[in-house]
C-alpha cells in the first residue's frame, strides 16, 4: 500500500461552454482497467447524439495504465490533453470523459487542446482533489476525567478521531500516521494512565488544492 497517493474527492461531473459547444467532463474513480472502460461505454450510451466522447484514465500505483482516446475528434487534440492534466494533477486511478456537444464554431487545433485540457481542470476544480494517506488505528481507552485533556492535545495535534464509544471507560479510535511517537507522547500525556490497542491500516482523505494547468 502507498503511503499517500491523490485522487478526486467523489465522482462528479462538470459543464462549461466554449463558443457554443458544451463539454460536459465526468469523472470517476476506478479500480481496474474494465471499470474504465465501462464509464466510459455508459457515457457513450448516454450521449449518444453528442458528436464527441473523448476519455482519459490513469491507473496503478505508479500509473502503470494510460490510456486516452479522441473519439473522432483530430489527433492528440482531446484524449492526449485530458490525460495530461490527470497527471500533471498526479492523480491516481481515475477517469476522465469529456463529452461534446458541436455548437457549429470550429475551434482549430490549439483551440480543442485547451477547451478539453480546460474542461477536465475546470471539473477537478469543481469536484476537488483529495491527498489518501495511510494511516494506522490506533484504540485509546481512557477514563472520564481524562477526556478534556486528551481531546485537547489530538486537537492542537491536527489527529482525525474516527469514532469514539462511551462504557464504563471511553475509547477512542485515533488515525495515526506515527504509532510509536503517538503512544509514547499520550502515554507522557496522561502519565500511564491510558491502555492501547493496534486496530487496522486505512486512508484518511485531506482536500488539497488544483494544480493549476
Amino acid at each position: 500500500m502507498l503511503n499517500t497517493y491523490l485522487t478526486i474527492k467523489n465522482d462528479g461531473q462538470a459543464e462549461m461552454e466554449i463558443k457554443k459547444s458544451r463539454f460536459i467532463c465526468s469523472l470517476k474513480r476506478i479500480n481496474s482497467e474494465d471499470e474504465a472502460k465501462e464509464f466510459i461505454q455508459d457515457l457513450k450510451k448516454e450521449h449518444w447524439k453528442a458528436n464527441h466522447n473523448c476519455s482519459a484514465f490513469v491507473l496503478g500505483e505508479k500509473n502503470e495504465i494510460q490510456r486516452s482516446s479522441d473519439d473522432g475528434e483530430p489527433s492528440g487534440t482531446a484524449g492526449v490533453p485530458m490525460l495530461e492534466v490527470l497527471k500533471k494533477n498526479e492523480l491516481m486511478d481515475v477517469v476522465a470523459v469529456v463529452t461534446r456537444y458541436f455548437g457549429g464554431t470550429k475551434l482549430g487545433a490549439g483551440g480543442l487542446i485547451r477547451a478539453y485540457a480546460g474542461a477536465v481542470s475546470h471539473a477537478l476544480t469543481e469536484i476537488g482533489i483529495v491527498q489518501a494517506i495511510l494511516q494506522k488505528e490506533i484504540y485509546v481507552t481512557i477514563d472520564y476525567p481524562q477526556l478534556g485533556k486528551l481531546q485537547h492535545y489530538l486537537e492542537q495535534q491536527n489527529y482525525h478521531t474516527k469514532e469514539t464509544e462511551f462504557l464504563e471507560q471511553i475509547t477512542l479510535c485515533v488515525m495515526v500516521e506515527d504509532p510509536e511517537a503517538f503512544l509514547q507522547a499520550v502515554t507522557d500525556l496522561l502519565n500511564g494512565q491510558v491502555t492501547f490497542k493496534e486496530g487496522n491500516f486505512s486512508y484518511i482523505e485531506v482536500p488539497i488544492e488544483q494544480k493549476t494547468s
